[in-house]
């Protein structure tokens, strides 16, 4: 195609997805069927890891939970099982360790299947300044947050583009997205991890492989002990937010193809004016959020899993 024809292509294109956005206000898109699906879900011993799994319960999956923690593993089984679950698997798995990751992803290929929904949401935070931060938890954290995805991906992905079908979850940040004083490596791994599911998906559109969906989600802070003390600013623009409702929202956005997941709705605002103002001006914005202020009144000054 000429330079003309392509850029007329790509204003009416740009016309209709608008106009589609502006029809799903009204008409919201149908959930797809996932009975049948084997779903994995690292950090699945507590948290956002440990909601997903029951709110996937009812929903005729087969469930594959990895965590270090055997015991909120075994809490997680016996709860989805209460829910409706009756394919429930979990298997002890340091996310950080890519031999390990790459052994008990051997074992779940052969003792449950080819996983087609894989939820990347293990994560910790040091919560120290950087240079307060040892070398060794900054390093920890990009193994576990960012490095776990590239074998996580490695691991599964291949069945997945070989049947053209499959689903890859990211569970990121909002501080991936922008920076947060006294949170530099964690912000930097995240950014990392959104980064890197991006061009994955990119890399499947460019072969074809439409039918690999990615979600990519990036919540504020959630209630769930990882942040624990953390306060906002601003309550009603930027709220800590209540682990059942990420949960919920993140279910829906798997069930809908949902690319990006940004929460609260305001943070699409502002990441966008984050995006389109001079470095002062952001910085002003920063500082009207409460980027600057003292962090360590957050209770994170050793490793926390989300």
């Amino acid at each position: 195609m000429n330079f003309l024809l392509e850029t007329l292509q790509v204003i009416v294109m740009s016309i209709y997805y608008n106009m589609e956005a502006f029809v799903r206000l009204f008409i919201p898109p149908k959930n797809k069927n996932v009975t049948g699906e084997i779903v994995l879900i690292t950090g699945a011993g507590s948290g956002i890891g440990r909601l997903l799994a029951e709110k996937f319960a009812p929903l005729g999956v087969s469930l594959v939970l990895w965590d270090i923690n055997q015991e909120g593993m075994e809490e997680t089984s016996r709860l989805v099982k209460e829910k409706g679950a009756t394919k429930v698997h979990y298997y002890l798995c340091d996310c950080s360790d890519k031999s390990e990751v790459y052994r008990v992803a051997d074992k779940v290929k052969r003792e449950v299947g080819d996983v087609s929904i894989l939820i990347n949401n293990a994560g910790i935070v040091t919560g120290r300044k950087f240079m307060d931060a040892p070398d060794s938890l900054i390093e920890k954290t990009f193994e576990v947050n960012t490095m776990a995805h590239f074998w996580t991906y490695k691991a599964f992905l291949p069945a997945m583009t070989a049947n053209n079908h499959g689903h890859l979850v990211s569970i990121a940040s909002s501080a991936g997205l922008i920076g947060v004083n006294g949170l530099a490596d964690y912000c930097a791994s995240k950014f990392a991890a959104i980064g890197f599911a991006e061009s994955v998906a990119l890399e499947l559109l460019a072969t074809g492989k439409d039918g690999v969906k990615t979600t990519i989600v990036c919540p504020f802070f959630i209630n769930t002990g990882m942040f624990d003390g953390c306060n906002t600013k601003w309550p009603l623009l930027l709220p800590i937010l209540d682990p059942d409702y990420v949960a919920n929202k993140i279910i829906e956005a798997i069930l809908t193809d949902q690319v990006y997941l940004l929460l609260p709705r305001t943070m699409y605002l502002i990441i966008g004016l984050k995006n389109s103002l001079r470095w002062k001006q952001a910085a002003l914005l920063g500082k009207y959020l409460g980027a600057f202020e003292n962090p360590e009144h957050c209770e994170t000054t050793s490793l926390k899993l989300h």
